[in-house]
């Protein structure tokens, strides 16, 4: 099976169902686990986030800019037999319409299988559902990961459960949607200004406030911790921590279920204390 992943998380599932090695081709931003490194590279982009800022990116994006590129002669060289692909976000990934286009010309027509999870569930079946394109049992991997979910809630379902706004982009400010609302619910949280499954627009630091968190979390799209750093918002904000959201909370993989686990520490200092970059929390703003 010769397997081409056009989405991070798509990669993130075909290392959980242990099919790594057969991963020929992957997206530029695929940097997890470390393997994928020796994969070849399908995507690219003309955007810089290392010298551009979060509005300059915000503009580039809702301008018409092409976000990504697609190498179709490389494409056609891997003769995959199943392209992992989305049609959620043009934003976050090469859209299925860009992809589809593609493989209508290619010498070799693999199975295109588009992945649309917007709930936690949904990227549990997305599991499932990869796992029955591979030919791949999945069921004891998801219920794995769900006795995980379960032991996070008796941890935490007794304890008050704080406020929480969290933040996938710094500006404009943009709340995080989707499966993240239920991740913080999970992890004992009462979630702020998105719901479960919303794909959220963008709103004024004002609705922050005004929502009155007990904790802001801040998790940029695509943004490592260290990227988010340099650019926090002048804004007073009560608690704030800054959390790794490729890894853990933008892409809909299986490692959201470590992201619940890492919310549960720092919300309430249950379970292993979070590794180096997974939660960092700021200094009280002055």
């Amino acid at each position: 099976m010769r397997i081409v992943s056009l989405l991070p998380a798509a990669t993130d599932i075909v290392a959980e169902l242990g099919l790594i090695d057969h991963l020929v081709g992957r997206t530029h931003e695929c940097d997890w686990p470390a393997e994928v490194a020796n994969v070849p590279v399908v995507t690219s982009t003309g955007i810089d986030q290392n010298t551009l800022n979060s509005r300059e990116i915000s503009a580039t994006v809702h301008h018409g800019s092409s976000l990504y590129g697609l190498d179709a002669d490389l494409l056609n060289d891997l003769k995959p037999d199943v392209i992992l692909t989305q049609d959620l976000c043009d934003v976050c990934a090469i859209s299925y319409e860009k992809v589809t286009e593609t493989v209508r010309v290619m010498d070799v027509g693999p199975k295109v299988l588009s992945l649309e999870p917007s709930t936690l569930d949904d990227v549990l079946d997305c599991l499932k559902t990869v796992g029955d394109t591979l030919g791949v049992d999945s069921d004891d991997r998801i219920a794995a990961l769900k006795h995980r979910i379960d032991a996070v809630e008796q941890q935490t379902r007794h304890l008050h459960h704080p406020r929480v706004a969290a933040i996938e982009w710094l500006d404009p400010v943009w709340p995080a949607g989707h499966w993240v609302p239920e991740q913080i619910t999970m992890a004992g949280g009462t979630p702020l200004i998105a719901e479960k499954g919303e794909h959220t627009k963008p709103i004024t630091w004002q609705v922050v406030h005004d929502a009155n968190p007990d904790v802001v979390l801040l998790m940029p799209c695509g943004f490592p911790p260290e990227r988010t750093l340099k650019e926090l918002p002048d804004q007073q904000l009560p608690e704030t921590w800054v959390l790794d959201g490729p890894a853990y909370y933008n892409r809909p993989g299986p490692r959201v279920v470590r992201g619940i686990e890492v919310l549960a520490h720092v919300l309430h200092g249950v379970g292993p204390a979070p590794g180096p970059g997974e939660a960092i929390k700021l200094a009280p703003w002055t």
